[in-house]
């Protein structure tokens, strides 16, 4: 069955729809729109949740902003650093509760999949432009599954690091974006202290700065590939990553 690929904007979400059903895509467009809401009606209670650098106390009946709340504290970030991967496993979940058996949303480099086949995922580092990048080999997956991306060099995101690169794999897309914006605050080619804090539920990590690569944990496997640029979630806020 032939796939569907939509590009979807709301507010500061940017993303990257990929479905077999129109009603899939639909379902994941609601979602996400419905997550947006919950979150901003939070912050005009809260401001500092959009602003914090730090984990806040959080008290929401939303069940998206708990969530966002609970990988801020375990990552060690504010809240806004799991929005996007947050965001992405709402209306990845919409999609399997519209029973979608493959479906991948990619927010801006924040990707929340659930698939029946494997997954080339491209991650694009701006460092070899023109040159073959690699690509992530994902296994079939049953359960959502997340694969968020950091960088201090390419696009709007703030970072506190110097990686071009950090992409963290996880059982859940909030962690991984939460993960991956912290780890990236910290990494550096000779200190690599920061992944004594991750838990169980980050499976791996793979960074790139510059000519430095360093992998941590279970990384899926890796092929070359020529990453198709074109193929990358643009907006306002924007990390590297591109699904094929």
């Amino acid at each position: 069955m032939p796939v569907i690929r939509t590009h979807f904007e709301f507010r500061d979400t940017f993303a990257t729809i990929i479905a077999e059903e129109e009603d899939h895509i639909k379902a994941a467009k609601g979602a996400m729109i419905q997550a947006r809401q919950e979150i901003e009606r939070y912050i005009a209670e809260d401001p500092q949740f959009l602003t914090s650098f730090v984990p806040i106390s959080v008290r929401s009946e939303s069940s998206v902003v708990m969530k966002m709340g609970e990988a801020a504290k375990s990552a060690g970030t504010g809240p806004m650093a799991a929005v996007a991967g947050t965001i992405a496993w709402c209306g990845c979940r919409a999609m399997v509760e519209a029973g979608a058996v493959y479906g991948i949303i990619d927010n801006g480099g924040d990707i929340a999949l659930v698939s029946d086949r494997p997954v080339c995922i491209g991650l694009y580092t701006g460092t070899h432009k023109g040159e073959s990048d690699i690509a992530f080999v994902l296994p079939p997956q049953k359960r959502i599954y997340g694969v968020c991306t950091s960088s201090a060099t390419v696009g709007h995101s703030i970072s506190l690091g110097i990686a071009d690169s950090v992409t963290v794999f996880s059982s859940d897309p909030a962690f991984a974006d939460a993960y991956a914006t912290t780890l990236c605050n910290q990494i550096r080619p000779d200190c690599i202290s920061c992944f004594e804090m991750v838990p169980d539920i980050i499976h791996g990590v793979y960074c790139v700065a510059g000519d430095w690569q360093y992998s941590y944990g279970a990384v899926p496997p890796q092929a070359r590939a020529q990453v198709q640029t074109d193929t990358i979630t643009r907006g306002i806020v924007y990390k590297p990553g591109a699904v094929r």
